[in-house]
């Protein structure tokens, strides 16, 4: 890559730690013929992004650490200046890690939605210095609206902390299509209700595209992530480039709500420079102005996030 005239903040990554990566349908019994549909699914992806099955995750404390380092290094590598784990565990665990490199990660709290959840969010907030929350929408149990998720949503609110929650497509093969809260739109109700929290949906809404664009359409707290290979555009009924997704999110939202992130989790890939290079021809494809792109690629989430980029000390207190 070559050096970029900004510095560059990854918003979504997963650190590669037990019982994290492939943890979404972690506990549900799956049908032989759904388990080697989902094999097949991911070796043809292998061949087509190039990536190789991942090593072992970290178990250890030590290997944690390890890891930890190696993170750090390949963001030296491919000039990345902060990234985001929205996953890594538990949040114990994953403010270890922060811990470690606290002038190049950020981490956000990832524990289940349910009653609770509150009181947990604020430990992670004040204690452990985790600064937002990542759910899974079609893996919750609990209407976002439910009065006993309410103290999660106020926790949130009090502290101005962004909540980056997935929406759409789950999984592989025998993944996650119907559920109440595949929609963006299921969030509705508490995204008006607490305009004080940035709600961020990755992924371009994994295939809710529209109601992704009529959630941002309507309240100004919605912001747009475009992390991962974005693979869903070749199953939707019209066709969909990278560069239609950020022309149509420019044109609703403008470029101060879109933040750019990658998805990327285990080695030996690590960092998914792949995912950088598409979406940075992408943006300029679209004649962007510099600063534009600068907001998309890292300054919008220097602000949401609290960061001082033009510091090695971590984020300010």
């Amino acid at each position: 890559m070559p050096e970029l005239p900004f510095p560059l903040v990854d918003v979504h990554a997963h650190f590669p730690v037990w019982n994290t990566i492939g943890a979404d349908d972690a506990g549900a019994p799956v049908h032989d013929d759904l388990a080697a549909y989902a094999r097949e699914r991911q070796t043809r992806m292998h061949k087509e992004w190039s990536t190789e099955p991942s090593e072992p995750p970290a178990r250890t404390a030590e290997e944690v650490d390890a890891v930890a380092d190696r993170w750090a290094d390949e963001l030296d590598r491919h000039g990345v200046r902060w990234i985001n784990f929205v996953t890594g565990q538990s949040n114990d665990l994953l403010a270890r890690v922060v811990r470690r490199h606290p002038d190049r990660f950020t981490g956000m709290a990832h524990h289940p939605m349910r009653p609770g959840a509150g009181a947990e969010m604020r430990r992670a907030a004040d204690e452990l210095g985790l600064v937002g929350y990542k759910q899974l929408g079609p893996k919750t149990d609990l209407p976002f609206e439910d009065p006993s998720l309410r103290e999660l949503w106020e926790a949130l609110a009090e502290r101005r902390m962004p909540a980056l929650i997935h929406f759409g497509f789950l999984g592989r093969g025998g993944g996650v299509v119907s559920h109440p809260r595949m929609s963006p739109l299921s969030l509705f109700t508490v995204a008006r209700d607490f305009p004080e929290i940035p709600f961020v949906i990755p992924h371009f809404g994994a295939g809710y595209w529209q109601d992704l664009l009529a959630l941002c359409w309507s309240l100004p707290n919605i912001h747009v992530d475009t992390s991962g290979s974005n693979q869903w555009m070749r199953w939707m009924p019209y066709p969909l480039t990278l560069e239609d997704l950020f022309r149509k999110a420019f044109e609703t939202i403008g470029p101060e709500r879109v933040l750019f992130g990658t998805d990327s989790a285990a080695f030996p890939r690590g960092f998914s420079v792949r995912y950088l290079q598409d979406q940075l021809r992408a943006a300029y494809t679209l004649n962007l102005p510099e600063a534009d792109v600068a907001k998309v690629f890292g300054g919008n989430a220097a602000r949401l996030f609290g960061l001082d980029l033009s510091s090695r000390d971590g984020p300010p207190a």
